[in-house]
């Protein structure tokens, strides 16, 4: 079984073990197809095999040469499977072999899932001068905060220099506004010399709307007859088109060593076949790469589908390690602001009840009918599940940047509102997840945007602005107007957060000592972790108590109040006080009497 190192894939370019260069395209809406060598303008013919398969094995390429594929008609398309591009996704893709750069870390092993504390973040923002380097050089401070896993947004090539990522189009190539593939490898390989993992987030529910050409020589790959918020789904009965993003998945596991991949939206792919392609895919990964290797896999699901986080067979290694678990978001979200539009209309009804489902059980919608969804059901059951199946945050890119402003729960919430809820967040058992600059407190908004051009550049901004204007503040076609324009450079630079200053250095002392108590007091704790919860109550309007039995046979104990007005005692809480956001709150809680926006943490050791 292959460990680090070059994946042998099926399309694309691959250089050969005797230097050759195989070239294979699945191009079944053509007759014929030639590969362009760019740097001598020569147009290779390629042998048409069966079901729409063209290959052509040549010593006329080799490592850096410039290539794009010539179809029937003549006009010049980039390798769908490019693993780099020469600048943009629009121009020709180069031959890359990954054996030309080993890896210096290439026997690491990863760190198992219950050590996991995520760190997210957008490549092109995180630092002052963006790119992987410019990430690289944050490892340092992440690691000795206490993250262990940082999480790069998707970096799949898109057009122009600037993009969230969710536009790509070449899945294969890191696009070269961040750096060279060489670059992305230096930074997994900083990465694993502090013992930090890395994780990308990949997206296979559809592509951009600029640079995509499949439909030119391949429009099978879709299905025209399912329509998605980003058009005709991807047709996944297809065999290459499975294989494909099969191939995508194993390629940043085996080739760059990336030690995880959150998989964007799958509640978007549609699959009737009948072995559905998450399925297939995270069965093909586990077998494939090597068993003492941790490899994890975490799902972004708005359908709340449990079954996909359970094991296919009780011999078998569990298919996905986490999902996303946006009730929690949502509901501390309602708690915090007070916020009841759009989809957080499904959390106004008691939110603190439905923390504590969320905090005991996994979800909150479990089958139930949303009212966002126009009551149809939502979730499945998720009570037998450990709390570490859950990926838990308070922000994120998608609830910061899907505001028409971008704001951060920082410009939203009080702020002892936004400690507590950090407080509950890190060490809860559930696997925490921080957006950049969130382990400081940063008030910066984080805005949606891209680098579009022309009538799609107009389309981009007048239809970010459509997507408010059912919101009463948004009524007014003036108040829209306001909305940043997502290809406008300023945007961008506005979502850069700058670095900590002032009282912001306190709130990063107080994550280092949360982080801290993590890794000391509840990480050793998770293997092993019982399912759901052995206590959880409610008290007050905001209260709440839950206790977990933890790996080592230890119960965790909560206390919380996430209102703004002090609450009905809960009694004391048991066990040796680890950490609390209000002093003396064991005692105050005993007294009768629990602080507004008050956590408090517990561990009882037992027989």
């Amino acid at each position: 079984m292959a460990r680090i190192g070059a994946l042998d894939m099926p399309f694309g370019a691959q250089v050969t073990d005797d230097g050759s260069v195989r070239f294979r395209l699945w191009a079944p809406a053509q007759t014929t197809v030639a590969v362009a060598l760019e740097d001598t303008d020569r147009a290779l013919p390629m042998t048409a095999l069966p079901d729409g398969w063209f290959e052509l094995v040549t010593d006329a390429a080799q490592h850096g040469t410039p290539y794009r594929f010539q179809l029937g008609d003549g006009f010049r398309v980039p390798d769908p499977a490019s693993r780099c591009q020469c600048d943009d996704a629009h121009g020709p893709s180069m031959v890359v072999d990954p054996r030309a750069t080993p890896r210096r870390v290439a026997d690491w092993r990863g760190r198992p899932w219950h050590e996991t504390v995520l760190y997210e973040l957008n490549v092109g923002a995180a630092s002052p001068d963006g790119g992987f380097a410019g990430v690289r050089r944050q490892l340092d401070a992440l690691a000795q905060l206490g993250i262990t896993a940082v999480e790069l947004m998707p970096v799949a090539d898109f057009p122009g220099r600037r993009n969230w990522g969710y536009d790509g189009v070449l899945p294969f190539a890191p696009d070269r506004a961040y750096g060279a593939p060489d670059d992305l490898k230096e930074l997994i390989d900083a990465a694993h010399e502090r013992d930090l993992m890395v994780f990308l987030d990949v997206v296979y529910n559809h592509f951009g709307p600029d640079g995509n050409y499949l439909h030119l020589y391949a429009p099978q790959f879709f299905d025209r007859s399912v329509e998605t918020p980003w058009g005709a789904a991807i047709d996944f009965t297809r065999r290459p088109v499975r294989d494909f993003f099969i191939a995508n998945a194993l390629y940043w596991l085996q080739e760059y060593g990336f030690d995880g991949l959150r998989f964007d939206a799958v509640h978007a792919i549609v699959d009737p076949g009948p072995t559905h392609i998450l399925e297939e895919l995270a069965d093909t990964v586990r077998s494939r790469l090597p068993a003492d290797r941790h490899v994890h896999l975490v799902l972004e699901n708005d359908k709340n589908e449990a079954r996909f986080l359970g094991q296919a067979e009780p011999d078998r290694a569990v298919r996905y390690d986490a999902q996303w678990n946006d009730d929690v978001h949502h509901v501390l979200h309602v708690l915090l602001t007070g916020e009841t539009n759009g989809y957080y209309e499904d959390y106004a009804d008691d939110p603190a009840g439905q923390l504590a489902t969320a905090l005991s059980t996994g979800y909150v919608y479990q089958g139930q009918p949303s009212r966002h969804r126009n009551d149809a059901p939502r979730g499945e059951p998720s009570g037998h599940l450990p709390p570490t199946r859950f990926v838990n945050f308070i922000q994120n890119h998608d609830q910061i940047g899907n505001r028409a402003f971008g704001e951060r729960l920082t410009r939203l919430a009080p702020p002892d509102g936004v400690r507590a809820a950090q407080a509950l967040l890190l060490l809860a058992p559930q696997i925490p997840m921080l957006f950049m600059a969130e382990h400081w407190g940063a008030e910066t908004p984080f805005l949606f945007f891209c680098d579009f051009h022309d009538d799609l550049a107009d389309a981009v901004r007048e239809g970010r602005r459509r997507e408010f204007a059912s919101f009463p503040e948004f009524a007014d076609p003036a108040t829209r107007s306001t909305i940043p324009d997502p290809n406008a450079v300023t945007t961008w630079l506005a979502s850069r957060p700058g670095a900590p200053t002032g009282e912001r250095t306190d709130w990063l002392e107080n994550t280092r000592t949360l982080l801290d108590l993590r890794r000391r007091e509840i990480m050793p704790r998770l293997a092993g972790i019982a399912a759901g919860s052995e206590r959880c109550e409610r008290w007050g309007d905001a209260g709440l108590t839950v206790a977990w039995r933890l790996g080592d046979g230890a119960r965790l104990n909560l206390v919380a109040n996430l209102s703004g007005a002090p609450g009905a005692g809960c009694g004391r809480p048991p066990g040796r006080t680890l950490y609390e956001t209000t002093e003396d709150l064991a005692d105050k809680a005993a007294g009768g009497t629990v602080p507004a926006f008050a956590v408090g943490w517990f561990v009882e050791t037992l027989n």
